[in-house]
């Protein structure tokens, strides 16, 4: 099986039907071991797809190759079983995580009341970039590991520091972009001592420093069963069909954070960004909150408000966090093109959810309504589109057994503070509709207003007022 791991390279004029491929032979990779895969891009998915009984198959597979999921490490012995944490993701779990979303939205909403107030208007300028960090820090800390970062209460933590340098700091110097380019090919320059990688080991030692001390609470006080690292704990604890160590532990949580935290912050400010762009999408969707009435629960989140799940879908199809997913090949294989061992293939699939032969002349522009189908199916997005395999055919969360096992949680976050802001703020560029926007650097690609220093995204938010 094909080992992979992420880039985010900034490309979007790629050709979606051919395959970017260059020679890493000095990348260092974990060896999978599971069934042949006969797609290079999807894996086994399409296998267990095309599967008349997909159950049978896993046992099959489990039996031959260890239990599904399980992940033999070239560091060591011990084994991960994915299958454990999937209750962490499971629809019960996240619905009863859905009151810590909401919580996080009010918490930024009653501060900008504040703002605007005390701005002497009926209006202030908001940069949405660290509040939208903010309400994801505080999030993943409270349902990831009950730990509460105060970020959006104005406490200083390290790790909050930290992620909002990313923002504020400058573009990125061409040495910075030098080594990160010449480090995929010689690793040890990872390690040069530039800003960026100093602020890259300031958060390692942060979020070991708070996995630390959660992890010794949890273990001491049985703190934290409801949340997702609970199971990790009681698997550090030996109380489960599953071990592992402090420091996998620890390691796990660091990947939770930065994983949850990012992504989803990047994604909320996009959303709120496409609606200043464009008020009409915004009014409409705002008439449907507000025609829903309370806030939504977690089964009216995901299947009960169609033009929000519509935005939020769409916000992910043209701005994906991650903009290319790579595959490489543990052995000498035929792709039908013969390939050394360690040949990388990039998967550009942002390119792909972009590409007009995919979703039509106007793929390129942000338009929600291209999700919504009539009663026969029509008027929703094309043929083509639909052949793309993954979730609602977007490849954000990728596909088959790796998929991102965060899916339902991202997603009900994201809607829930949407939800939240758009029912009671009406947001506008700072400079209009047509204010010129950059992209800036952070973990992930973001996006600020030109002119900004750092990533930031300042946009005028008045609270709404029904008319008549």
């Amino acid at each position: 099986m094909a080992n992979h791991r992420c880039s985010h390279r900034l490309r979007n004029d790629l050709d979606p039907s051919s395959i970017a491929s260059h020679l890493l032979p000095a990348t260092r990779t974990t060896q999978l071991r599971g069934p042949p895969s006969e797609s290079f891009l999807y894996g086994v998915g399409q296998r267990i797809r095309s599967a008349r009984d997909a159950g049978a198959l896993y046992d099959a597979w489990a039996q031959e190759y260890r239990p599904v999921y399980a992940i033999p490490s070239t560091l060591g012995t011990y084994a991960v079983q994915r299958k454990s944490l999937t209750p962490a993701f499971s629809v019960d779990a996240i619905r009863q995580l859905t009151t810590i979303f909401y919580d996080s939205a009010y918490k930024a909403k009653d501060a900008w009341d504040v703002l605007i107030e005390s701005s002497g208007g009926d209006s202030a300028l908001i940069e949405v970039q660290s509040w939208m960090n903010h309400i994801s820090l505080d999030t993943i800390g409270l349902a990831g590991f009950s730990h509460n970062f105060g970020a959006l209460g104005g406490k200083h933590a390290s790790v909050t520091e930290v992620f909002d340098t990313f923002i504020t700091s400058p573009r990125a110097t061409a040495l910075n972009k030098g080594l990160i380019l010449l480090g995929q090919v010689f690793p040890l320059l990872a390690h040069f001592p530039t800003s960026r990688t100093k602020l890259f080991q300031k958060l390692n030692v942060a979020m070991e420093e708070i996995s630390n001390k959660e992890l010794e609470i949890g273990v001491v006080e049985g703190k934290g069963e409801r949340s997702i690292i609970g199971l990790l704990i009681k698997g550090a604890s030996g109380n489960s069909g599953f071990r592992l160590t402090k420091d996998e532990v620890i390691a796990q949580m660091k990947l939770l954070l930065v994983a949850a935290y990012e992504t989803v912050s990047v994604s909320m400010t996009w959303a709120l960004l496409e609606l200043s762009r464009h008020p009409d999408v915004q009014t409409r969707l705002r008439n449907e909150l507000l025609a829903h009435g309370t806030d939504p629960t977690y089964d009216q989140l995901t299947d009960g408000l169609p033009y929000l799940d519509a935005v939020v879908h769409e916000v992910l199809r043209i701005h994906l966090p991650i903009l290319e997913v790579t595959r490489v090949a543990v052995e000498d294989d035929v792709i039908p093109l013969s390939q050394p061992i360690r040949t990388e293939f990039g998967k550009p699939v942002n390119s792909i959810t972009i590409a007009k032969g995919t979703l039509g002349e106007d793929a390129k522009l942000f338009r929600p309504s291209r999700w919504l189908e009539d009663k026969d199916g029509q008027n929703g997005i094309p043929a083509k589109a639909k052949e793309i395999p993954g979730h609602r055919q977007l490849l954000t969360f990728v596909d088959g057994p790796r998929a991102c096992l965060g899916k339902n949680f991202a997603l009900t976050e994201f809607k829930a503070v949407l939800t939240v802001l758009v029912k009671n703020y009406v947001f506008e560029l700072r400079d209009g509709v047509n204010s010129k926007i950059e992209i800036g650097r952070g973990v992930f690609p973001r996006p600020k207003l030109a002119g900004e220093v750092g990533c930031q995204l300042p946009l005028r938010a008045r609270p709404y007022v029904a008319s008549g």
